[in-house]
């Protein structure tokens, strides 16, 4: 019998060796950023989706930002494949420094499977598209949601 699909931080999931679906963890701009996550989760039904956005989080809360970060770092880490994206987002709010750290060290480590995406008006993209050309030469950066999530699909189905 297939096991619940979808998380949301604080909600912790633990594998189910009977149920062997593959999960995906959606990293990517939150604060001060359009909630892309919806669609995202909508695109990745049949999979074990982890999302960090909560739909209550008190960032002024220390407790709360704690906890949540430690449950970003925990399921970044036991998630199938991280699909990273960044959407336009006004630079004078945000350029969604979290989400360019958890990038540069899964970047990093090879046996990490990440599918990258970002919005040609995200105000760092020229840089997350150079700075994947050293650190995964061929990963191909993708400029929409939709191809994004896609190639999430196809390395999720392998």
């Amino acid at each position: 019998m297939a096991g619940r699909r979808y998380y949301e931080a604080p909600d912790r999931y633990v594998p189910d060796p009977a149920d062997p679906v593959r999960s995906v963890f959606l990293a990517g701009g939150i604060t001060h950023c359009p909630p892309w996550q919806s669609e995202a989760a909508a695109g990745l039904g049949e999979f074990v989706v982890l999302n960090p956005r909560r739909a209550d989080f008190d960032v002024a809360d220390p407790g709360q930002t704690d906890d949540q970060i430690a449950w970003e770092f925990h399921h970044l880490w036991l998630a199938d494949l991280t699909l990273f994206w960044f959407p336009a987002c006004d630079p004078a709010l945000t350029v969604q420094p979290i989400t360019l750290y958890e990038l540069g060290a899964a970047a990093a480590t090879p046996t990490r499977q990440i599918v990258v995406g970002t919005d040609p008006a995200y105000p760092r993209a020229t840089d997350v598209r150079l700075q994947l050309t050293h650190a995964r030469p061929g990963l191909t950066v993708h400029s929409t949601l939709t191809a994004t999530v896609t190639e999430a699909r196809r390395h999720l189905a392998q």
